[in-house]
């Protein structure tokens, strides 16, 4: 049985993650961090299939004792401090996360169990200010936030252990993905809870920032599925993973209203205190090498994804009484 070991499991990519490894025979093992509560409502239904065991990215310690105590043979880095606004307000946070936790766990791999194949969550917002309409595995990176900048280093950090210490190392270049486990602060769950709580008579408005901003949105579900694909392939490599269409903030606003039959433009007030100090304008991916390598293709479309995140808000919310 193989064994794998998720950092950020409680999120949502990691109780995904954790589904498709336990699907395939995996021994999952989730690194939380301690604090005073715990926070598993995304894998309250997994958490007798799974071991969960305490360590931080802030620690190199921790990190070294667990890679060594459980020799994985796969690492997945989904951890990190992944909320753009926030990094604005706390950088030097997010750094200490996003960047320097990438090299304290690829330290840890290096010094405990070099043979363990690692994988690290980089993202669509290293591009930031874009270089190409489409991008791709070699666009030029041009971050517009401290969470971009953070991204970049822990991709190049990657980089330069794979290559300094023949470490199996890659980089997933995830646009954007989401879910109805995706965070309330993140804009499509909010837009989701907004308009399930103003369908039920529970709200009235929905406060946003830039409607015009456009972003590459697919399946938390369908972008696990790339992940483990790229630690099976003989030679790591490092793929940019999205649907290949952009839809604008407007868009995926006026959607999930229609999906409850009510009019957007009622409910939608643009507040400029919700405007990122640099925006990113548009972020679309070219995911042919995922495709040709991988065998990858998204099941979910757009609109389903709509469906799917309303829906699940609304039967939550009635589910609430």
């Amino acid at each position: 049985m193989a064994t794998a070991l998720i950092t950020g499991i409680t999120g949502q990519d990691g109780s995904y993650l954790a589904e498709l490894l336990l699907q395939k025979g995996y021994d999952v093992i989730g690194v939380v961090r301690r604090t005073s509560h715990d926070s598993y409502e995304r894998i309250e239904h997994l958490i007798d299939q799974i071991t969960v065991v305490p360590a931080d990215l802030l620690d190199q310690h921790s990190l070294t004792m667990v890679v060594g105590d459980f020799k994985p043979d796969e690492v997945y880095n989904l951890a990190a401090q992944s909320f753009v606004p926030t990094s604005f307000s706390q950088p030097v946070l997010t750094g200490e996360f996003t960047a320097l936790g990438v090299t304290r766990l690829l330290e840890a791999i290096r010094l405990a169990h070099p043979k363990a194949r690692f994988y690290q969550a980089s993202s669509s917002e290293m591009f930031g200010k874009i270089q190409e309409p489409l991008q791709n595995e070699s666009t030029p990176f041009y971050p517009r936030s401290p969470y971009g900048v953070a991204k970049v280093y822990g991709h190049w950090i990657t980089v330069n252990y794979r290559e300094s210490y023949d470490l199996y190392a890659v980089n997933g270049i995830l646009f954007n993905h989401e879910s109805p486990r995706r965070g309330l602060e993140f804009v499509t769950r909010k837009v989701s809870d907004a308009v399930a709580r103003i369908k039920l008579g529970m709200a009235d408005e929905l406060r946003l920032g830039n409607l015009d901003a456009q972003r590459d949105w697919g399946f938390a579900g369908d972008y696990v599925d790339a992940m483990w694909r790229m630690l099976q392939q003989p030679k790591p490599s490092d793929y940019v993973v999205g649907t290949g269409v952009a839809h604008s903030v407007r868009e995926l606003v006026q959607r999930s209203f229609d999906h409850v039959s009510l009019d957007w433009e009622k409910h939608v007030r643009v507040d400029p205190a919700l405007v990122r100090p640099a925006e990113v304008d548009v972020l679309v991916a070219n995911s042919e090498k995922a495709r040709r390598e991988l065998g990858w293709e998204p099941s979910v479309s757009f609109e389903g994804l709509i469906e799917m995140m309303v829906d699940a808000d609304l039967e939550r919310l009635q589910g609430k009484g």
